[in-house]
């Protein structure tokens, strides 16, 4: 029974690769022809320094996002609110105060970015790649403060209008205030789910909002040019309809985020490579989930149960390896191989309690189970 279930060890593929070069020559010619053919058409390593080197990598791609949209979004708010204080218009002055808002989300989600990079500790096993989705969090409060106050400004407005001087400034304003966020909405949108940031795609989806509620400003000037006062704040109650589907979208992308949702079709293929892996009869289960903007994989494979324990272990970091190239952004990855006589949930359970049963019987010998078997 223990030499069953010494087969089903568990790999951690974020610690050194060496094993790949040492354990090469046990590999069938035909098999290992195929890894070097690999490595050539696809340089690449596993290595713990690589890997967070690519983490590093997309912490300042998502840094960078952050830092431009800060900049432009600060820019087009100031341009704004000079205008502001030429026309006093009420609706401009609460679209330069959601750019402003927009600008300073970078703050939180900057943060979350800064702790993504720092190591794992014995207290935080997997890292801090969580602090994105808490950034993600204020973001979706920051649009829903946003919502409020577009339709707060919209209602007042309509209940005491009042008229606004220098309309074709508060237009080109209004209009300025639009291209900004949406060239910063497409920036962060796209950054994020490159990276796989969802924090910042809802960032991005936040930018959009404000857009729109530039738009509202640009519609509100025009229909006052023709001398129609509610025309700006119906348009305003509008956009805080829009405003609010979009809050909609961004509240749903955070909360499967932090209910270690993913895209169904990342677990196909992820099932489909384990299953190409030379030596895998069965893949009994594959978990899959965020960390931030990276992905970590559990699988569970079933394997010959002949196999000897260095056999078994090559198997499961081949799978981790075919895994990690086909899994897109995919940092780490679990295996756990059960011989096929002895495959399942059921089987650990069983040996378990029967180790715990003769443990208390007093018949198992000191150190019994503690050591794998040989090879």
């Amino acid at each position: 029974m223990d030499h069953d279930h010494s087969h089903g060890q568990n790999h951690s593929h974020s610690q050194d690769r060496s094993h790949d070069h040492q354990h090469s020559q046990h590999h069938e010619p035909g098999r290992r022809l195929r890894h070097r053919l690999g490595h050539l058409v696809t340089p690449h390593s596993h290595d713990t320094a690589d890997k967070v080197d690519t983490a590093m990598e997309t912490s300042r791609a998502g840094l960078r996002a952050l830092w431009i949209s800060l900049a432009v979004l600060g820019a087009t708010a100031a341009a704004q609110a000079v205008v502001v204080a030429l026309s006093g218009s009420v609706a401009l002055l609460g679209d330069t105060l959601h750019n402003v808002a927009d600008a300073l989300t970078a703050v939180p989600l900057g943060i979350a970015f800064l702790l993504g990079r720092r190591a794992a500790t014995r207290t935080y096993t997997y890292g801090y790649g969580r602090a994105e989705d808490l950034a993600g969090i204020a973001i979706v409060a920051t649009i829903a403060a946003s919502a409020a106050f577009a339709g707060h400004e919209a209602v007042r407005r309509l209940l005491a209008p009042q008229d606004v001087r220098h309309l074709p400034y508060v237009a080109a304003a209004a209009l300025l205030g639009f291209v900004g966020n949406e060239l910063v909405a497409r920036y962060r949108i796209g950054v994020g789910r490159r990276i796989g940031s969802a924090a910042l795609v809802a960032d991005g989806l936040h930018a959009r909002a404000d857009g729109f509620t530039s738009l509202a400003v640009l519609l509100g000037a025009g229909g006052a040019a023709l001398g129609w006062r509610w025309a700006d704040p119906l348009v305003g109650l509008l956009i805080t309809a829009a405003i609010l589907l979009v809050l909609k979208d961004a509240a749903r992308q955070v909360y499967r985020r932090l209910m270690d949702a993913v895209d169904p079709d990342l677990v196909d293929r992820a099932e489909a490579t384990l299953r190409a892996v030379p030596g895998v009869r069965q893949v009994t289960g594959i978990r899959m989930r965020w960390i931030g903007h990276r992905l970590h994989a559990e699988a569970t494979l079933v394997v010959d149960a002949e196999l000897s324990l260095l056999q078994a272990h090559e198997v499961a970091a081949d799978a981790e390896h075919q895994l990690c190239h086909a899994v897109p952004r995919l940092t780490g990855a679990t295996v756990h191989t059960d011989p096929a006589s002895h495959a399942g949930d059921h089987h650990h359970a069983e040996l378990s309690h029967r180790r715990r049963s003769t443990h208390r019987a007093g018949t198992e010998p000191p150190g019994a189970g503690t050591a794998p078997d040989r090879p």
